[in-house]
């Protein structure tokens, strides 16, 4: 044979052992980055599933507290309702002559804020105009639902700032 068919058959044979070589490199590596790819499948499944129960976990916590909210708003808001209908219930009798709002001190003579030169003495009752009567019923309204917010507000604050 000649050198030239020689160095011929040397190179096709280097050439095909370099390609059978390369293509078994190919599948070895094609395995590897199909078993990454099943691994990196499975870590996602885990990490989605993982996600989702702490998601629905918060969520239930979440609707819980809502409901407890709800309750607690329920109660206070019945209370204030309560509170308000008894003060109109007493503002109506008042109105109505039935009861009169009266109200119960003593003022002495010497006191700066009695004009009069004469003294009411201890313990006498006062009873008030109806106009009077209103406004005392107007303020007690303000502080029912001044201390219904109160109440309210401090049992959010012992339910859910803890």
């Amino acid at each position: 044979m000649m050198p030239g068919k020689i160095l011929a058959a040397v190179m096709l044979a280097m050439v095909i052992s370099a390609t059978g070589s390369w293509q078994v490199q190919d599948w070895h590596m094609g395995q590897k980055l199909a078993d990454l790819n099943l691994a990196h499948q499975a870590d996602v499944t885990t990490i989605s599933n993982a996600a989702n129960a702490q998601t629905r976990k918060v969520l239930e916590k979440q609707r819980a507290a809502e409901q407890a909210r709800a309750e607690l708003d329920a109660i206070a808001t019945k209370e204030k309702a309560n509170d308000l209908f008894e003060n109109e219930r007493l503002r109506r009798a008042a109105d109505d002559s039935d009861r009169r709002l009266r109200i119960t001190g003593s003022c002495r003579a010497n006191n700066r804020n009695v004009s009069s030169s004469t003294s009411m003495g201890n313990a006498r009752t006062v009873e008030l105009t109806s106009i009077a009567e209103r406004t005392v019923f107007d303020i007690r309204a303000g502080i029912i639902a001044d201390q219904a917010a109160l109440r309210a507000l401090q049992n959010y604050v012992r339910e859910f700032c803890r």
